[in-house]
């Protein structure tokens, strides 16, 4: 009986091989650190620590905006935002509105002038400078000094 020996030609490419995937991990790590480091604005939670610790109040603050049963519609087309609130019933809620558009990307903010257009409506003109995603701050007093803090995502085409 003859023991053949491992033919050495033939596995040659497996270290190769190897080689190649690891070269592939380091590649796909250098295009994606690329890419964070290129696409990092700086901003941050200030005072993150603080926040953390406030965050009951956080929760206390939406339970009571939960409370008041008013639901908040925002729109933005044609260079108008249109903002609609009315509250549990349907009812629309006057007062008045306060706000700007923020891009969450880079820090910068629109300011928004409103007129409410019928009870419960209001628009205002919104020309962001750039395209993409911005959030609405908006913030609803009526009357008796109740406040509804709206936060809703819009896209700029």
């Amino acid at each position: 009986m003859t023991v053949r020996s491992f033919d050495h030609a033939r596995g040659r490419w497996i270290p190769w091989v190897f080689v190649g995937m690891m070269l592939l991990v380091i590649g796909v790590n250098a295009v994606l650190i690329t890419s964070a480091v290129r696409s990092f604005t700086g901003t941050t939670t200030g005072r993150s620590y603080d926040r953390g610790r406030a965050y009951n109040h956080i929760i206390a603050e939406a339970e009571r905006q939960a409370a008041l049963g008013w639901m908040a519609h925002v729109t933005l087309s044609d260079g108008a935002l249109s903002v609609a609130v009315a509250d549990r019933a349907g009812v629309p809620v006057e007062g008045r509105l306060i706000g700007l558009l923020l891009r969450p990307l880079d820090g910068r903010t629109v300011q928004l002038d409103f007129t409410e257009v019928a009870l419960g409506r209001w628009l205002a003109s919104a020309q962001p400078p750039a395209a993409g995603q911005w959030e609405a701050r908006l913030t609803l007093r009526d009357a008796a000094g109740r406040h509804l803090d709206i936060r809703q995502r819009v896209i700029v085409p």
